[in-house]
């Protein structure tokens, strides 16, 4: 049960926001001439929308698909495609998951502004006149918010849980007696309605599945923030607290809208008795926006580290807020950018009614792709590929509705997600493209450990006191940094160790299967650590975990040499000009790696590499 109160807080502060906004939007896109029949075919859409979407397809399958239970994106990617090499190259279907990842990085920038945006317009339900705050208000809200981060989620999460709970049941609450005064709303639970108002004959019905979209924005989070808190959290949480919460506030807002047809209030707010309590309510949804934002804020960090981990991503700075939780991280620049982002679009479209229209199409289409890549991942578990087209193919023809729905939004706002995701796909593909690039051309050399080792032993080699490690990109052959130090330098170290760090397609790595250790001779050790997606290196802790088969060296007093990489364009590489432009831009604002593998910068040498994509 703690674990499921944690759920409310951590997966469904996006999903949980949305009557703030969407039985609104849903009525503005109303075919004209509707009302009684209108309403119900709302509730209806709505009601089907989260059975068929969040618990069928995302509760009942698409979280059976855990890869050692963390989800998303990155997750079914791994589950998907054949391990690979940190050179292989980007296949047709690695970009079409990356584009699912990378339309997230839009949901992450609208999603704070939408949510802080629905919840500060309260304040006109309370008193119209401020109006002009509502934008000011939610600015500085966003600043507190982004300003917070550095310090980590585990204070504010305390809290998150115990928030959420009060929110659904407030809202469910507030609803309930909405729809005790006009019961017969109740009928919208035939799904006749939905149809009948989907058969409606006039093209507003497109902007109407459109805004049904808002209510189940959040979906998405239940599986990219799976090993949060576990799958079965996850389920409790939402059959117990946030499913009822939410179907009983949006039919006791269609309830209020039954009852006063045309009255331009927000159903959400209206449904609270004016005074004190409409006032609560208002101060209530700005906690419940800031959590749904922080939900989101976390999820794009997790999102950016696996990318740099998999090798989709250059090297940023992560900082652990919490010693004993490796997933509570903070990147500042992602965090910058976000802020800036986010306070831009919200002062840019200054409503969440505008705001709504640009939000949808990017949350639709990552709910495609992982309806395909789930396909892909039930092909490999041994699936017949008619049970995966009938299975699949039922929740794409939703996802296809859904989307194509969505499509007439981009004009009115709907570009911003996609030009946004396009930006983070073109870093992603330069970025690996260019990595492939560098070790295909300089680091798969061909000095075998042999010969290595008939190097180190030649008397034209001294060798002085202390310990060096030289860093790998390649768990074979001989690093380029060890070649050209023996080469300038004519001297050796007399313990060396040659360190590769690789990255496994699993989250997490077990500590017993972490590190390989091999002694290749003449005082020299291939020490190879494995590390999951979810994990961040230290090569302090495993020079440490090295001593204990043998290595004797101390990582205080060793000396660390890497290449630093000098990337100019006008090679024969088979990048884009633009590209290679990109990537030596990229390369030379990635993070220095003494941050990424935690090796105080006194202990380490770099040796220059120039390299001509």
């Amino acid at each position: 049960m703690s674990l499921a109160l944690g759920a409310l807080g951590v997966v469904f502060g996006d999903i949980g926001t949305s009557p703030l906004y969407t039985f609104r939007e849903c009525l503005r896109a109303l075919p004209v001439g509707l009302h009684e029949t209108g309403i119900l075919g709302v509730l209806s859409l709505l009601f089907w929308s989260l059975l068929i979407v969040v618990t069928i397809k995302y509760l009942w399958f698409i979280t059976r698909a855990d890869n050692g239970g963390e989800g998303g994106i990155f997750a079914l990617l791994a589950l998907s495609t054949d391990k690979s090499s940190p050179a292989a190259r980007i296949t047709p279907w690695i970009l079409f998951l990356l584009l699912g990842a990378a339309l997230l990085y839009g949901d992450g920038v609208i999603t704070p502004a939408v949510s802080v945006l629905g919840a500060m317009e309260g304040l006109v339900t309370v008193n119209p006149e401020l109006q002009k705050l509502v934008v000011p208000a939610s600015v500085v809200v966003l600043i507190g918010l982004f300003a917070f981060q550095r310090f980590g989620t585990g204070t504010i999460g305390k809290i998150f849980g115990p928030v959420m709970l009060v929110w659904f049941g407030v809202i469910g609450a507030l609803g309930a007696w909405q729809i005790a005064q006009q019961p017969e709303v109740l009928r919208a639970l035939n799904p006749v309605y939905a149809l009948r108002v989907l058969m409606a004959g006039d093209l507003r019905v497109t902007a109407l599945l459109g805004a049904v979209v808002l209510a189940f924005t959040g979906a998405e989070a239940l599986y990219a923030d799976l090993g949060h808190v576990g799958r079965k959290a996850i389920a409790t949480g939402w059959y117990a607290v946030a499913m009822p919460g939410l179907l009983l506030s949006y039919f006791g807002q269609g309830a209020w809208a039954l009852e006063h047809g045309g009255d331009p209030t927000n159903p959400f707010f209206a449904i609270a008795p004016e005074g004190w309590m409409r006032g609560g309510l208002t101060g209530l949804s700005v906690l419940a926006a800031i959590i749904a934002s922080q939900a989101l804020i976390t999820g794009t960090y997790s999102l950016t580290r696996q990318a740099m981990q998999l090798g989709f991503f250059p090297r940023l700075t992560v900082r652990h807020t919490n010693e004993n939780h490796e997933g509570q991280i903070y990147l500042p620049l992602v965090n910058s950018v976000l802020a800036v982002a986010t306070i831009w679009v919200t002062v840019a479209f200054g409503s969440s009614e505008r705001l709504a229209s640009a939000y949808g199409i990017a949350v639709t289409g990552t709910m495609a792709v992982t309806t395909v890549a789930f396909g892909a991942v039930l092909r490999r578990r041994g699936w017949s590929m008619l049970r995966v087209g009938a299975l699949c193919g039922l929740f794409l023809v939703v996802d296809g509705a859904f989307f194509a729905s969505n499509l007439t939004k981009i004009a009115d706002g709907g570009w911003l997600p996609l030009v946004m995701g396009g930006l983070v796909l073109v870093i992603m593909h330069s970025w690996r493209t260019g990595r492939s690039e560098v070790v295909r051309r300089v680091y798969a050399n061909e000095i075998t450990e042999e010969e290595l080792g008939a190097l180190v032993r030649s008397r034209n080699i001294a060798r002085v006191k202390g310990s060096a490690v030289f860093m790998a990109g390649n768990p074979r052959g001989t690093p380029l940094v060890l070649l050209h130090h023996l080469k300038a330098n004519r001297s050796l170290h007399e313990y060396v160790v040659i360190l590769s760090v690789i990255t496994e397609t699993l989250p997490v790595v077990p500590a017993a299967e972490r590190l390989q250790v091999a002694e290749i001779g003449g005082g020299v050790w291939r020490v190879v650590a494995r590390y999951g997606y979810m994990e961040s290196p230290d090569a302090g802790g495993l020079l440490e975990a090295a001593r204990e088969f043998g290595v004797p060296v101390r990582p205080a007093a060793a000396t660390y040499y890497f290449n630093h990489e000098m990337v100019v364009s006008g090679g024969a590489s088979s990048m884009w000009e633009w590209q290679k432009r990109l990537y030596g831009m990229l390369s030379r604002n990635s993070r220095p790696a003494r941050d990424y593998f935690r090796i105080p910068p006194a202990q380490i040498v770099e040796l220059g590499l120039p390299i001509q994509l």
